[in-house]
């Protein structure tokens, strides 16, 4: 399962058409190819399979992350990790 946590823009590369993400603390690459909204650093995004798909509410992001943070406090550390580990290796990414 995919999930579409929201990542902080940290970085634009306006060159690659690309941008650095906070994604709760893990930091990766996504393209801007497919996302029709003007984005800027501190931007909130979601994304699918390596691409910003859509900006979202920054107070939407900050209760989306702190729910997930939730969840992963009541989960063992080791599946937490697990599910770390899957949505960063999403098999359709």
């Amino acid at each position: 399962m995919c999930l579409s946590i929201p990542s902080k823009i940290k970085s634009i590369d306006e060159e690659s058409n690309s941008c650095t993400v906070d994604t709760m603390g893990v930091e990766r690459s996504a393209s801007l190819d497919l996302i029709d909204q003007d984005v800027k650093i501190g931007d909130y995004v979601l994304i699918h399979i390596g691409f910003a798909m859509n900006k979202i509410d920054e107070e939407d992001a900050l209760e989306s992350l702190k729910l997930y943070q939730q969840i992963i406090d009541k989960m063992e550390e080791e599946d937490a990790q697990e599910m770390i580990e899957e949505a960063q290796n999403c098999p359709n990414r």
